[in-house]
């Protein structure tokens, strides 16, 4: 999330619905289940770079910025142990400048759904980079929205998956110079509401120090990956599996995580949790 956002207020949905761009290879099964490597947990997870994973990072059109991002952010990995199939219906909450949508979208495919939901201030935070994605109609199976937070206009049981990438922290940051204050209970029952009984949702944040609960949100916009957990599961959900792909133990998680000594580089929790019936 941005430090400091002046956004006003606002609600603009933006719906637009076609074919992707390139239709994907065959990838997991017909139920979603991803590579066993990656379903495991563990860091390496070779079967999520075959199709439709490594087809959709390779699509013409990605740019620079992006597949420098693939290196440390490893999104095949990452959509493999969550499951992402064609034919999938997933909402990328908070998703900014639509880095993991454009993804997503290939990976879906025609039959498939990606919802982009975003609030003012994360459409103001991705500037450019979310206007250059988008323009001249690229990527129009992506559904955009920029939404309040007491209202993330999300149609009861229409998920198989959603996810929040680096964000779920920001649900107990506030700013008042741009950081609205979010009611994290009422945004964690929308996403339940959200998904379908049996549907996943996936959560990737900065890690905190034990025992720090939400408190380093405020200040290093980072979570306690226990408190995390809790709060998660009390809203619905139950954890599911774990993927070590993204831990870094040389981060000692007391800076902040725009430091140029640790951004790009944090220890990540990454996290699978199924909505209960």
């Amino acid at each position: 999330m941005p430090r400091s956002l002046l956004a006003p207020a606002l609600t603009v949905l933006l719906v637009v619905g076609a074919a992707s761009t390139a239709a994907p290879a065959a990838g997991p099964n017909a139920a979603g289940t991803p590579p066993a490597d990656a379903a495991a947990g563990g860091s390496s997870a070779s079967g999520a770079r075959t199709a439709p994973y490594a087809e959709a990072l390779a699509q013409r059109g990605r740019s620079d910025a992006d597949r420098a991002r693939d290196a440390r952010d490893r999104p095949a990995d990452l959509l493999a142990f969550a499951g992402v199939a064609p034919g999938m219906t997933v909402a990328d909450v908070f998703g900014g400048g639509g880095y993991y949508a454009e993804i997503l979208a290939h990976v879906v495919g025609a039959d498939g759904r990606v919802l982009l939901v975003n609030n003012a201030p994360y459409v103001s935070f991705a500037g450019k980079d979310y206007q250059a994605r988008f323009a001249e109609g690229r990527l129009s199976q992506v559904r955009r929205s920029v939404v309040e937070s007491c209202d993330l206009g999300l149609a009861p049981e229409s998920l198989d998956l959603a996810m929040i990438v680096m964000s779920y922290h920001d649900l107990y940051h506030h700013d008042p110079n741009g950081w609205p204050r979010i009611d994290a209970d009422r945004f964690l029952e929308q996403i339940r509401r959200a998904v379908k009984p049996g549907g996943a949702f996936l959560i990737v944040d900065h890690a905190a120090r034990v025992g720090t609960g939400n408190s380093a949100a405020q200040d290093l916009h980072r979570i306690d990956e226990q408190f995390a957990i809790a709060d998660i599961e009390r809203h619905g959900f139950a954890l599911e599996k774990r993927w070590d792909g993204l831990r870094d133990a040389t981060d000692d998680r007391t800076l902040v995580v725009f430091d140029p000594k640790v951004r790009g580089r944090t220890d990540r929790f990454v996290h699978l949790y199924r909505r209960k019936s």
